[in-house]
């Protein structure tokens, strides 16, 4: 039979389990806050690097993206220039180890820009393409394409301005799946398709 004292003991030792079990959970939980914490951060980095750059790429005129033979849209008295749309991809930014977008200084990628014609599809759309540098320490950024010149070609001309390791990323990708996908699905709402 169960003694009143072996009850209270038992109870007493029950609840000492309960403090502990909640203790080690709570522990846990924090330690996991924190290490999935300090990760997404340079992801949120990361995407604001890319809403900055399609940004400044969106609103600066084509002319302005420094394409060689690329002039300025023409756009006849009274209408409005069709809007740019661009999808970029992000190689690298510089100094590496920052956190903030107010602490970047150059931006590594690459950009592909339409300009939305009024129900001009984008298979025949006027576009701006290739590796980019952004100097961000600038307002506005600072925007600058890689191109070959008379005397130096495409690939030497990207090894000579970008890093080694983001110079080796901008000869095998482009886009993402994902933002290419985005950048058609917004021209074409731009372009009234």
């Amino acid at each position: 039979m169960i003694s009143r004292e072996s009850f209270a003991g038992w109870y007493r030792h029950r609840l000492v389990w309960v403090a502990v079990i909640l203790l080690v959970t709570s522990a846990g939980a924090a330690v996991l806050v924190n290490r999935f914490g300090s990760e997404a951060e340079p992801a949120d980095l990361q995407a604001q690097i890319v809403a900055r750059m399609r940004t400044t790429l969106e609103r600066v005129d084509p002319g302005q993206h420094n394409h060689a033979g690329h002039g300025a849209q023409q756009v006849a008295a009274g209408e409005e220039k069709p809007p740019v749309i661009c999808g970029v991809r992000v190689y690298g930014y510089e100094p590496a180890e920052v956190t903030t977008l107010a602490e970047v200084q150059t931006v590594y990628g690459f950009h592909l820009c339409g300009i939305a014609e009024r129900k001009r599809p984008w298979d025949v759309a006027v576009k701006l393409a290739g590796p980019v540098i952004m100097d961000m320490s600038t307002e506005p950024p600072g925007i600058q394409v890689v191109e070959a010149t008379e005397d130096v070609r495409f690939i030497d001309r990207l090894r000579q301005m970008f890093p080694a390791k983001y110079a080796a990323l901008a000869q095998e990708e482009a886009l993402t799946a994902a933002e290419m996908a985005d950048q058609r699905r917004r021209y074409d709402a731009a372009a009234g398709l």
